[in-house]
Parts: structure tokens; sequence; C-alpha cells
């Protein structure tokens, strides 16, 4: 057995199933080439996936059709590594609230500066763009390698308004939030609210009392009388002249949106 493969095993017996190659350099004292050689041999035989350059996943024998761990066993790891902020967000993090209507395809999370989508055997990660990332409420959840930070409830259907394109579209997100209201707090959600583009409270306060779920919109109603100032279209990419107004919550009502229940 190599000293690469050594390595593997004793990290795996500590319950780990990821590494960088500094980690092995630095371990075993030795130069990166032979150690680079040694991994893609590994690489060749499944054993081992690298999703980004330097990173590498140990994949164990019930993830080998997938091609690697799901992606919330290995994402945290990976944005630790490069000691970047980042949070699980929109459908992903919809889900792990409860809102499973609609299950994604690639595991959507939020950072602070662009970085390219992962795909790691069967698995997608797509990455997606907050300057403001710190301000947004998190919540910690237990994974079966660690922890891994998930944008709030609030934060959440706050985000799938701002970043509805991303998330399936208007009439995806209004499903969605059928199921998320119920995890809403109405306190917590104003305070997100302040936080994020006003145009997002509207068009969120709207889409709620739409799906018939206004009971959590009070203060979040208030918020949005006292500071708009102007009307804000439902469709951000659409003209907002010419359409019927919601002014409980200034929105042009550009687009149907359909709910599918």
């Amino acid at each position: 057995m190599s000293a690469v493969a050594k390595y593997i095993k004793n990290i795996l017996r500590q319950g780990q199933h990821h590494f960088t190659t500094e980690d092995i350099v630095q371990s075993l004292g030795v130069d990166r080439k032979p150690v680079t050689r040694a991994l893609k041999r590994l690489i060749s035989n499944g054993e081992v996936v690298s999703p980004q350059r330097s990173f590498y996943v140990v994949v164990p024998p019930e993830y080998q059709a997938l091609g690697c761990l799901p992606a919330e066993q290995f994402v945290p790891q990976l944005m630790d590594s490069v000691g970047e902020p980042y949070h699980v967000a929109l459908l992903s993090a919809a889900q792990l609230h409860g809102a499973a209507h609609h299950r994604p395809q690639r595991f959507q999370v939020m950072v602070k500066k662009p970085r390219s989508s992962i795909q790691c055997g069967r698995v997608y990660v797509d990455f997606h763009v907050r300057a403001d990332l710190e301000k947004v409420a998190i919540v910690v959840m237990n994974t079966p390698r660690g922890h891994m930070r998930v944008s709030s409830p609030e934060a959440t259907a706050l985000e799938l308004i701002g970043y509805s394109k991303q998330a399936g579209g208007l009439d995806n997100v209004a499903t969605i939030l059928v199921d998320l209201a119920e995890a809403l707090d109405a306190e917590k959600l104003v305070e997100e609210a302040r936080k994020a583009p006003l145009a997002w409270s509207q068009r969120l306060g709207f889409l709620l009392e739409l799906v018939e779920m206004g009971e959590v919109v009070g203060l979040l109603q208030s918020h949005v009388q006292n500071q708009a100032q102007r009307v804000a279209p439902l469709d951000a990419s659409s003209p907002r002249t010419g359409f019927e107004r919601s002014e409980r919550w200034r929105i042009a009502i550009n687009t149907d949106v359909e709910v599918d229940l």
C-alpha cells in the first residue's frame, strides 16, 4: 500500500472523507509530484474524485454509483478549505427547510464572488453571487460529515424572489412558497427584508398572499408601505407600465403566476 493510500485510510478511520494535496504533502513530508501521481491512480480506480483542483473527496462504496459524495457532504469542507464564506441557498435551502415540492437537480450555493460550477460524478453544484453575503441570516445544519451553513427560511424566501430565474421562475417560486411559508416567522421575515432590496419584499408579499399564506406578512406589508416610493414590476425582466397594480404591495402585476399544487 502506497503512503498516499495509507494516509487516506487513516483519515477515513477518523471519519474524514476530504483532503487537499497540501494536507498530504505536509503530513507525509514528501514532494507534490509523487503525491499527484498516486492520486491520479486512485481517481482512475474511482476511489477518489477531485471536484476542484487540489481538493479531493474519498468516495465510499455506498456512493460509488453516484461517483461522489452528495454535495452537502463535501461543499462545506470545500468552502472552508479555500476560506470563503458561503451558504446553501435557493432551491436547495428551501428543500432543507421542508419545501420539497420540486427536488432540485443541482445543489445551489450562495457565495460572495463568482465561482465556476462543479461537476463531481453525477453531482452538480452551482454558485450564485451575493455581495452582502455576511448580512444574510443562516442556520447551521448537521450532515454526516460535519456542519453546513444554510440560509434561514426567511432569507431563503427573499433570495428565491431575488434570484427567481435561478429558482425556476416565479411560478416555481410561488409553488415552493406554499410549503416554505409554514417555516416563516413574521418578525424574522421583516428583519431579513430590511437587509435586502425593497422590491424583493414587494414581490414576496404579493406572492405569499397569492398562495393564501398571508398570515405572516403583516409586518412585511408595513415595511413596504413605509419604504416603497415606487412601484416594482412583479416580473423584474418586463416593463411595469400599462398593467394592473397592487397598491398594498406597490406592485405592477405584469405577469400571470401559476401555482402547481
